[in-house]
């Protein structure tokens, strides 16, 4: 009996200071709106830049040998799956900030380094697939992606995109490379749902969104890019 009121009483605190995080963000973006737009500029400038220099790089004979544009993300390792159906990366998530294309050993991804400039996460649900770079980082500030192919029935997409949209720290896009018709990924973890009335659903998000294994807890969801 305590074990539940003391559990009852962690996920109220969990959920009191997401919402107090989402009111934060708001008001931060109403602050830094311009200042924002700014930030993506830059940002944008930045990586033409990194591509002239790998470009020059390259003509000098002084970069990675082969000369690529792509990098393999560091994340070693193999998934474990639990016995709640959650499958756990069980290796090393590096999180460089880099502008080389970094290419993922799953799809989606669950961490590896990623674009400097995160995808905006607070119930977020985009229409067209996203660069997997900028998702990442949005799953290094603790959220939940939520993902589907164009095998998904329309009525788990609404039903998700719904969920979604009232659930700060969370983004909805589709990934027609995935290997399943709905999944769910977190910083480190991923699983497939069957439907969007899956209980598996609501236990992933309950226990990821902004949970234990957020590399930078309270970090924006906001502030970042949108389709």
């Amino acid at each position: 009996m305590g074990s539940a009121k003391a559990k009852n009483s962690s996920n109220a605190a969990r959920k009191a200071r997401i919402e107090e995080m989402r009111r934060a963000d708001q008001a931060r973006e109403r602050r830094n709106r311009v200042l924002a737009i700014g930030g993506s500029v830059v940002a944008v400038a930045a990586l033409v830049v990194g591509v002239v220099l790998v470009a020059q790089s390259r003509d000098d004979g002084d970069g990675d040998g082969g000369g690529s544009a792509t990098s393999d993300a560091k994340s070693d390792g193999h998934f474990t799956t639990g016995a709640d159906g959650v499958k756990t990366w069980k290796g090393t998530l590096s999180r460089n900030h880099v502008t080389k294309t970094v290419q993922y050993p799953t799809e989606p991804p669950v961490g590896g380094d990623h674009d400097q400039v995160w995808m905006n996460c607070n119930g977020n649900v985009y229409t067209k697939p996203l660069n997997n770079m900028n998702a990442v980082h949005s799953l290094e500030h603790g959220a939940v992606w939520v993902t589907y192919t164009g095998k998904a029935a329309k009525a788990d997409v609404e039903a998700l995109a719904a969920k979604v949209r009232k659930t700060p720290y969370t983004l909805m896009s589709p990934d027609d490379k995935q290997a399943d018709p709905i999944m769910l990924t977190a910083w480190g973890h991923q699983r497939t749902v069957k439907s969007a009335s899956d209980p598996d659903v609501d236990a992933f998000f309950e226990k990821f969104v902004q949970g234990e294994q957020t590399p930078e807890p309270g970090a924006a969801c906001t502030g970042g890019l949108s389709q």
